[in-house]
């Protein structure tokens, strides 16, 4: 089956009102997982930090250049994810209604790209590649 990913989008205005209203959001957002993993569909989720304590890595130099916090141009931030296993977008999308969110939030859904749509020269995996090569983190 695919996977797709359910990508979490807001706005200053829109974390603000998860924050304000955090206890409650969080609860109806473990009952969601916790149909998700009845459903046999969940893989992952993560939430991500705040967006101003991040780094951002520009390689539109010559040389990578390495500046704090996220773009400044940024109207909606990547603020975390679900990874489902179903059969369809469609089926996605029906998961994607259903996630607890507030209001200016938004859910782009993407399909995540199979091994066997690697370029036909690629060896192997990622992953197998990876742990084929040196211990440890990059």
């Amino acid at each position: 089956m695919p996977k797709y990913m359910l990508i979490l989008r807001g706005t200053d205005e829109s974390n603000a009102a998860v924050m304000a209203g955090f206890e409650e959001l969080a609860a109806s957002t473990y009952r969601y997982i916790e149909d998700l993993v009845k459903a046999g569909v969940f893989i992952a989720a993560e939430g991500l930090d705040d967006a101003g304590q991040s780094v951002v890595v520009d390689f539109s130099g010559e040389a990578p250049v390495v500046t704090d916090g996220p773009y400044g141009e940024t109207k909606e931030l990547f603020g975390g994810y679900f990874l489902l296993d179903v059969a369809s977008k469609q089926e996605a999308v029906e998961w994607a209604k259903r996630v607890p969110s507030v209001n200016g939030s938004k859910i782009e859904i993407r399909r995540v790209a199979g091994d066997d749509e690697r370029p036909a020269d690629s060896v192997g995996s990622v992953e197998e590649r990876a742990g084929s090569e040196s211990p440890g983190r990059v």
